[in-house]
């Protein structure tokens, strides 16, 4: 099968397919003038589908996605720059949550949309695991605490740090400064083999799915002492059924907000050393 084609009826032989590729795939060909496969490309393409969305016509069809495959963008749906910046600024991490689960639908958006994160290579690593429901969270608050536990004895410059003893006293207490009372959180995960690649696509996936949540109304909160634990203590990480090679890389608290927000809060000024 060819890496691609071409509608010839609707290339204009703008050549931006050939301008916007990162690898160098596509190059206009000598005898006809249209985008021909370049010597070596097919081993370059990482199938990122740039030479399909650049494509002003439609008419450039790589083989694992057609132009008809992908969703035209809608120029009147983009937010203008003043709408990013207040959206972005009235982002809250979500520490009190509603009883109220979030449904399937929900959840299913909100990783339907982190899955277009960018990812080096193209590679798209991640892989996600869902848990609902407070009875089997408590199960994995109970594993967090064990291995804090462990760490206060091991590691007290870290337990200095991150108060992990407190944490762990206060979710014996029941007070849950671990998950928040959240009822829902997704781990991030990624093979080990894709290195650094798993671990910053795994990152950024998640910034991702924060920012769809709060566009959602759905709040969300980055769990730092989930993501420890699961990194450093293996019965959490297997009690979550992660597959075997794979490393969690972040987890994330979700579930319907208890409070609204009227207000933007202060922040320090930017550090900027400029070249």
């Amino acid at each position: 099968m060819d890496l691609f084609t071409v509608d010839r009826q609707k290339c204009n032989l703008c050549g931006l397919c050939v301008a916007d590729c990162p690898g160098f795939v596509v190059a206009m060909s000598e005898l006809d003038g249209f985008p021909s496969l370049a010597q070596g490309g097919e081993e370059r393409c990482i199938k990122c589908g740039h030479c399909v969305a650049v494509c002003p016509n439609g008419a450039f069809n790589h083989h694992l996605m057609s132009a008809e495959q992908c969703i035209e963008i809608d120029k009147t749906l983009l937010p203008s720059p003043r709408s990013v910046e207040h959206f972005l600024k009235s982002r809250r991490s979500i520490r009190t949550y509603k009883d109220e689960p979030l449904d399937r639908k929900t959840l299913e958006k909100l990783i339907d949309i982190a899955r277009y994160a960018p990812s080096g290579h193209n590679t798209q690593p991640v892989s996600w695991i869902v848990v609902s429901g407070r009875d089997k969270l408590k199960v994995l608050g109970d594993l967090v605490t064990e291995w804090m536990r462990t760490a206060v004895k091991e590691n007290p410059a870290l337990d200095s740090v991150m108060k992990l003893g407190m944490v762990a006293d206060a979710w014996s207490m029941g007070v849950d400064v671990i998950m928040r009372g959240a009822p829902h959180i997704a781990v991030a995960h990624a093979h080990k083999l894709y290195g650094p690649l798993g671990h910053e696509g795994c990152l950024i996936a998640l910034s991702y799915l924060e920012l769809a949540a709060h566009s959602l109304k759905v709040g969300a909160c980055w769990a730092g002492y989930f993501e420890m634990a699961a990194v450093n203590y293996l019965p959490l990480r297997q009690a979550l059924k992660m597959p075997e090679g794979n490393r969690p890389y972040g987890a994330m608290m979700l579930g319907w907000p208890k409070y609204g927000y009227s207000r933007i809060p202060l922040r320090k000024e930017p550090d900027i050393q400029w070249g």
